[in-house]
């Protein structure tokens, strides 16, 4: 079974499972896919986090996160004149870590030959595919950029000098050569290995390395309206290698639920179910005003965690004990809180960061998933996600982003552009998540593992950023705790806080801030509103682009988002 959140990349993985494939060689062949039907949500110049468990092995964290380059020192941003690092531009471009990580998968776990995974993403490059009418919409956003300031861009993206239509047949012919010289680069190799080998060699020192660099070196437009170059060089490209991790877990009602460590905010969502799991059903389910509630409050008090404690390296094992679980259990209050409140850690000072709106008033948006434009005009990238399970036990579940086709100039000769996860770093050396050369920053891509028994029976996550465990948070619930079927769970009315340090530029944090969607029910609003909490009502199905595969006895399943009518879940 696979899934994923575009039909195309879920049917990719499916031929490749109808083919003999297993479930690594058909992730592999599905990512690269999303690169080119995605192209808005992730791109070759992002990174990913993977959680997976190849059969009778242990669950395990594929760490697909490039780091900061040498270069990108807080002093250099400040003496740019930087407060923040941009949400937009090429100085805020982590070492690419997506591609790098795919094929250490495919070497590892996977039966595939390289040009046999690439080809499916290869054809779609050179012959074409039809465009989103998301992306559509995302090129139409930025039209103005790539016109004045990012002629690269305009060119890959506007070959015709308008805004393409949804629908479109749209090539890549520069990422095709890119993917064919990846396969090429190992044809003398004496083994598979080998030749995956020499393709990451290729892509880490090659052409691709040496044209990104050389590009971003020139000063360019970023988000701020002011002009900078990058600081990204070959060296940093050759200094990277994927790798993998042992996950961080908590036992949740009979389940192991496991996620990748502090460089993500995956322990939140662990943190989340630690304080949960003591409370009876009504105060678990996001349909009562009660649960509403309490899970709204939980949230906020793990998320304030999450940019108090949380950063590469950093050690959170504190904040999943029990210990530490009773003493935030017993900060959730009757109404709503309008602090930002992370808890106390003995001989641990919490970094606090600068708390301020967008605008002065603390009013909700609405992030549905999918790119948005917050109020400065700025547009906004996303994530997308993919699961896969096979025959033999193996299962595996990757959210890949970055790199999004308005995150920086298009590079001419490589049909992509990089990523801007730079931007979730603080320029204050006091942060766990400070910018330092060499160190992650610390993302919001975050999948999930479930295991029973020690074996892995769920791999599911979503795309939205700072939402992502938001809206995990209540399909775990309803599954552990409440009974759903995935499907059932994933197509439940959900909701999220904006009571968070925004992630991404220009950090905003938006106090009592919650958007439902409306089939939560006219009760649970109310008694969200009641309780105080700023409710912001976001339609019927808008909310969460959730996906999943998993084991049942001798049976397998997948689950798919219908928000969007763009994921989607397939096998047999």
């Amino acid at each position: 079974m696979a899934a994923s959140t575009h039909a195309t990349a879920t049917a990719t993985a499916q031929a490749v499972l109808e083919r003999g494939g297993n479930a690594f060689d058909a992730v592999v062949a599905g990512g690269f896919v999303l690169h080119i039907v995605e192209p808005h949500l992730n791109g070759p110049g992002g990174d990913l986090v993977g959680l997976f468990q190849a059969a009778g092995g242990p669950a395990t964290v594929l760490a697909g996160q490039g780091p900061a380059p040498a270069g990108a020192t807080i002093a250099h941003f400040q003496a740019e004149g930087l407060d923040l690092v941009p949400g937009a531009g090429g100085l805020a471009a982590a070492v690419p870590g997506a591609v790098d990580a795919w094929l250490l998968l495919l070497r590892d776990h996977g039966t595939w030959e390289l040009a046999d995974v690439l080809g499916y993403a290869i054809g779609y490059a050179r012959d074409g595919h039809p465009l989103l009418a998301a992306a559509a919409a995302t090129i139409g956003r930025v039209a103005g950029l790539f016109r004045e300031a990012w002629p690269s861009s305009a060119a890959l993206w506007m070959p015709e000098g308008e805004v393409p239509d949804a629908g479109a047949l749209v090539r890549n012919p520069a990422y095709a050569a890119v993917l064919d010289s990846l396969v090429a680069a190992g044809r003398g190799a004496a083994s598979r290995e080998g030749r995956i080998d020499a393709a990451r060699v290729e892509w880490k020192t090659g052409l691709v390395a040496h044209a990104a660099a050389d590009f971003l070196s020139q000063p360019h437009r970023h988000a701020t309206g002011t002009d900078h170059a990058g600081v990204i060089t070959a060296a940093d490209f050759a200094a990277f290698d994927a790798g993998y991790e042992e996950p961080l877990t908590v036992p949740f009602r009979g389940h192991t639920v496991a996620k990748a460590g502090a460089w993500c905010q995956g322990p939140a969502l662990l943190e989340a179910l630690r304080i949960l799991e003591p409370f009876d059903d009504e105060h678990l389910d996001p349909q009562t005003p009660l649960g509403a509630h309490t899970i709204v409050e939980t949230l906020k008090l793990v998320l304030a965690d999450r940019d108090a404690y949380f950063g590469d390296g950093a050690d959170v094992a504190a904040l999943l004990t029990e210990d530490y679980a009773a003493q935030r259990r017993g900060e959730i209050g009757e109404t709503a809180s309008r602090a930002w409140r992370p808890g106390s850690l003995p001989g641990r000072t919490p970094f606090r960061p600068p708390l301020h709106t967008e605008d002065g008033t603390p009013a909700p948006v609405a992030g549905t998933g999918e790119p948005t434009v917050s109020r400065t005009g700025q547009t906004r990238g996303d994530t997308c996600h993919i699961d896969v399970v096979d025959r033999w036990g193996n299962i595996v579940a990757v959210t890949p982003s970055g790199g999004w086709l308005q995150s920086s100039p298009a590079i001419p000769e490589l049909g992509f552009c990089l990523g801007t996860r730079l931007q979730m770093c603080w320029l204050d050396e006091a942060s766990p998540g400070a910018l330092r050369p060499g160190i992650r920053p610390r993302t919001t891509l975050s999948p999930t593992l479930v295991l029973r028994g020690g074996t892995a029976v769920i791999a599911m996550g979503t795309p939205g950023g700072d939402q992502q465990d938001q809206w995990q948070l209540p399909m775990l619930l309803r599954m552990l705790a409440g009974g759903y079927s995935a499907q059932e769970a994933i197509d439940a009315p959900t909701l999220h806080t904006t009571a968070l340090v925004d992630s991404f530029w220009p950090r905003t944090w938006t106090p009592a801030g919650v958007v439902v969607e409306d089939r939560v029910g006219e009760e649970a609003i109310a008694g969200l509103g009641a309780r105080g909490h700023d409710v912001l009502r976001a339609g019927d199905w808008s909310l969460g682009r959730l996906s999943a595969v998993g084991v049942d006895g001798d049976t397998v399943w997948a689950a798919a988002n219908p928000r969007g009518m763009q994921g989607y879940a397939t096998g047999r």
